[in-house]
């Protein structure tokens, strides 16, 4: 899977919230100022060819939607950064952040309860 470029990952954003859209519909989400027609029709065609995004032909227009969900995307995401930046280990992963996060304690406390019942999950459920 190619990874995505900012402006790729922003018209995913885009596609994942609208589940199908005209690239005027894409155009209308962005903030001013906005792209140019284009520029975001040109982006949505490499995500296209990066097999991100199908679209429906529609007479002349074409109704654009995602491929890939976004749970899958970040599940991949997530994993090439897991192996590229901390060796495939999530302790690295988590240690790293509670570090250099700037977690509050707050913040950090609602982390561990979160693993705290991932735990008890597994413990009662092991796969």
């Amino acid at each position: 899977m190619k990874p995505l470029t900012r402006a790729e990952e922003q018209i995913m954003q885009i596609l994942w919230r609208k589940d199908e859209c005209f690239v005027n519909d894409i155009l209308e989400e962005f903030d001013a100022p906005k792209p140019a027609y284009n520029t975001v029709s040109t982006v949505v065609r490499i995500l296209e060819k990066k097999e991100y995004v199908g679209h429906h032909s529609l007479g002349k227009s074409h109704k654009y939607y995602a491929l890939i969900s976004k749970k899958e995307y970040t599940r991949r995401y997530l994993s090439g950064m897991m192996s590229g930046y901390f060796s495939g280990s999530y302790k690295q992963l988590v240690s790293f952040f509670s570090k250099e996060g700037n977690l509050s304690v707050q913040e950090m406390e609602e982390i561990r309860s979160l693993i705290d019942a991932q735990i008890e999950k597994k413990k009662q459920d092991p796969e």
